[in-house]
This record gives C-alpha cells, sequence and structure tokens, in this order.
C-alpha cells in the first residue's frame, strides 16, 4: 500500500471512532506500532487535526475537514463518476446536495488530482427520469428517514386503484424506474411500489416504530430466503 493511501486510511480510521488505541490502528492497517506513531506524528505535522497520544489513542477533532492531500487521483474521480451518474436519477434537492458537496471536495484538492477528476470521461446523459416521480422520491425518501407514515393512491399493474398506508423503509433504483419498499398497512405484508403510479401523496405527522416483522432488515432477510437475493 503507497503511504499517501496508508495516511487516507489512517484518517478515516480515526474520524470513525470514539478513540482509537494505536494497536488497534495497527491490526485494522497491518502495519506496526511504530508505523502507526511515525504515520500520526506525520499528518500532525501537516495539520491534521488528531488529537491524542502514543498509550492512550487518538481521536479526530470535531469539525476538521480532511486536508487536501487525503484524496488520491482515482479516489477523487470515482467521486466524480458516481455524482455524475446518480445526479440524472436523484430529486433535484438531493442531486444539489451531491453537487454542493462534490464542489467543496474539488476546492480542497491539490490542483493535479482536481484536473484528473474533472478531465474524467465518464458522463450520464438524462436518463429519461418521470419528473413527477422524482419529485414524490423527495418526499418518500425523507419520510423513510425521519420514520414518519405515508398515504397515497395507487394504480397497479392492472390499472387497479386502491388506497395505501404504508410505513416507506427504503427508496430503490431500477434503471428506469424508481420504487419504495415499504410495509404495507392495507395487505398487512411488505409490497414494493412504484414511484410513478402513486398520486395524491400525504406525509402524516405520525411516526411509526420498527417492530419485529415489519422493518427493513426483516424484508432484506425474506427477499435472501426467497431467491437469493438482497435489497442494495
Amino acid at each position: 500500500m503507497r503511504r499517501a493511501d496508508r495516511l487516507f486510511q489512517l484518517v478515516q480510521l480515526i474520524r470513525g471512532r470514539r478513540l482509537s488505541t494505536a494497536a488497534w490502528l495497527a491490526e485494522r492497517l497491518q502495519v506496526s506500532l511504530r508505523t502507526v506513531y511515525r504515520d500520526v506524528a506525520a499528518l500532525q505535522a501537516r495539520g491534521v487535526a488528531i488529537e491524542g497520544e502514543a498509550g492512550v489513542g487518538y481521536r479526530f477533532g470535531a469539525g476538521q475537514a480532511l486536508p487536501p492531500l487525503m484524496f488520491p487521483r482515482g479516489e477523487a474521480q470515482a467521486l466524480v463518476a458516481a455524482v455524475r451518474l446518480a445526479g440524472p436519477r436523484l430529486d433535484p434537492a438531493l442531486a444539489a446536495q451531491a453537487e454542493a458537496a462534490l464542489a467543496r471536495i474539488m476546492a480542497v484538492l491539490p490542483g493535479e488530482v482536481r484536473t484528473a477528476a474533472e478531465r474524467l470521461l465518464v458522463y450520464s446523459p438524462d436518463a429519461g427520469q418521470d419528473a413527477q416521480a422524482l419529485d414524490r422520491l423527495q418526499a418518500l425518501r425523507e419520510a423513510a428517514d425521519q420514520r414518519r407514515w405515508v398515504a397515497f393512491d395507487y394504480r397497479d399493474e392492472s390499472g387497479r386503484a386502491s388506497r395505501r398506508r404504508v410505513r416507506p423503509l427504503a427508496c430503490l433504483h431500477w434503471g428506469q424506474v424508481w420504487t419504495l419498499a415499504a410495509w404495507c398497512a392495507l395487505r398487512e405484508d411488505f409490497r414494493s411500489f412504484r414511484l410513478d403510479r402513486i398520486d395524491a401523496l400525504q406525509v402524516e405527522d405520525a411516526r411509526f416504530r420498527d417492530e419485529p416483522g415489519r422493518t427493513l432488515a426483516d424484508l432484506q432477510r425474506r427477499v435472501a430466503a426467497e431467491s437469493g437475493g438482497r435489497l442494495a
């Protein structure tokens, strides 16, 4: 592993825990304790806000940004590719946030790395997503995050209409369409709903709690058991 890559991983490991001992870091990075001590000292000397000391543990200072050297060229290109590919398929609010986050990262990259990332020859044209479905996507993903019940009118593949009240669990993209994985109160079971067949969507103030048999993890286990697959 290149030293620059190891330093990047070291920062990420420290950022991800309240306190990381040198022994734990050495085990994860598969290096010696001496190497951990030397790498931490080098990062501190370059202004990385790592607090702590040998024999006690290390933590990353709150509110600190990654220094420019911490993004190798390949990882910067991967970030650009991810935003370019995802943008046309996300709701406008999340797409804008992704662009803003990428801009923040690009602003602190070294010139050579930033140029390589900007010149990446990977693009995604407009995927032909239904504009109304993308608007619903924002409401549903926020409802799932906040554990809020949602109600809507739904038309199935045969055109039959029904009114549903569901626990939104996850939004999934299938190339051309978005679907909502949910636990449906009407059917008392898990159901999948295409966002382009949803109308009169209402996000309720009422919140739901995770209950055995009605969670995303339960749905994932069922999918794995029935088809050997797993919701992404």
